[in-house]
């Protein structure tokens, strides 16, 4: 298959000059593991302290990978993106809330993005993370098979209203909806209600998304097992497939609770695992819907080539490519460039509360080999393509 990502005017059609330097300064800045570390104390201290930084946070980072502070602050660049056939996930990116107001907030927040998608083409899908909807600890909890209280089990019902509320609500709008995927520990909860509104919502078609987090070695044969449930009770299987984002955290809790890391060991059995499910849902393709949520060109690439193999068509709505807004412009536009279906998860909310979701992915930028690296040696050659026209 022909290089299509190394296109730098396509991938950065949409960026001014201005927006251009910006974000290699800020991908300079992300390079530094210790600068990552130091700015993120300084800036967590901050917010904390009151400071006035809100400006500054909103002018840099926040600009770079957020859509705005509310869905309507987001719509000037969802438009923006779909004259370019990339179109938005809008996601409410507030992280780490406990209180039941604030769990009804993000319910009804996510039922107007629901209603924001049914009104318009530019945005195919809309998102929402469990532990919006409920406590971390109370998935734990269950996950561990303990009891609950009287006061936890009318919480989790809670939980459980929510979930079905929006799923029902996707439904009626005809709306595809995702379910993002969490710590391991508290995941085995998730999945099990996800699977409970696939089996209630996706007769037809599927509308009810799950997550795989493919760095867990365990996560190709779940779905192979949900596979099996799908096929007796006969529902469709939406999956949005990602590498995943916890996994510092994820071995160091293994290494002091001492028990196997559910993650793989290298970041080849990674890239192998994901790709295996890719080829498996391929091979499903008339009971399975994909999300491809990556980074990677060569998986991408891979699944292109699938499709090509198996005479699917680029804009086959069964399938969607998925890059965070902000990174891999080189991927995202030239899918779209070239007929395929490609989203941007946009995220927004009040900067002070999506200030977690930013630091995140900055230290993730600064983990992951070659991400960095790579978003500069593109912007760098997009600049120079400019200056010598």
């Amino acid at each position: 298959m022909k290089n299509i990502f190394n296109n730098t005017q396509v991938a950065f059609a949409l960026k001014s000059d201005t927006e251009l330097d910006r974000a290699y300064f800020l991908f300079k800045m992300i390079a530094s593991e210790p600068l990552v570390r130091i700015g993120t104390a300084v800036t967590n201290f901050a917010i904390k302290a009151n400071l006035p930084v809100e400006s500054l946070i909103r002018a840099t980072v926040f600009d770079h990978f957020c859509g705005g502070v509310n869905e309507n602050d987001c719509l000037t660049v969802v438009d923006k993106m779909y004259t370019k056939g990339v179109s938005s996930v809008l996601d409410y990116s507030v992280e780490g809330k406990e209180e039941e107001e604030q769990f009804d907030a993000a319910l009804k927040m996510t039922l107007k993005t629901i209603e924001f998608a049914k009104e318009r083409l530019a945005i195919p899908f809309a998102v929402f993370k469990p532990t919006g909807f409920g406590r971390l600890a109370l998935y734990e909890k269950l996950g561990e098979k303990k009891p609950l209280t009287d006061e936890e089990t009318i919480e989790w019902n809670k939980v459980v209203e929510r979930f079905d509320a929006v799923c029902k609500e996707a439904y009626i709008k005809d709306v595809a909806l995702l379910i993002d995927a969490e710590e391991s520990w508290m995941q085995d909860v998730a999945d099990d209600l996800v699977t409970d509104m696939m089996r209630k919502y996706n007769k037809e078609k599927a509308v009810i998304f799950n997550t795989l987090q493919m760095y867990r070695w365990d996560r190709l044969d779940y779905l192979k097992k949900i596979h099996e449930e799908a096929k007796r009770d006969q529902f469709f299987i939406g999956m949005k497939l990602v590498r995943g984002a916890y996994m510092e955290k994820e071995n160091l809790r293994a290494q002091e609770m001492n028990y196997p890391t559910p993650i793989c060991a290298s970041k080849e059995a990674s890239d192998e695992n994901y790709d295996a499910a890719v080829i498996y849902m391929m091979g499903h393709l008339d009971s399975m819907s994909i999300f491809a949520g990556t980074h990677n060109e060569l998986s991408t690439y891979k699944l292109m080539d699938l499709m090509e193999k198996k005479g699917v068509k680029s804009n086959d709505n069964r399938i969607w490519f998925g890059q965070l807004y902000g990174m891999s412009d080189n991927i995202s536009y030239n899918l779209a460039e070239n007929g395929y279906n490609v989203a941007k998860y946009l995220p927004f909310g009040p900067v002070k509360d999506v200030m977690p979701y930013l630091i995140r992915r900055a230290e993730e930028n600064t983990s992951v080999a070659g991400q960095t690296s790579r978003e500069l040696s593109m912007i760098k050659s997009e600049r120079k393509r400019r200056k010598e026209k």
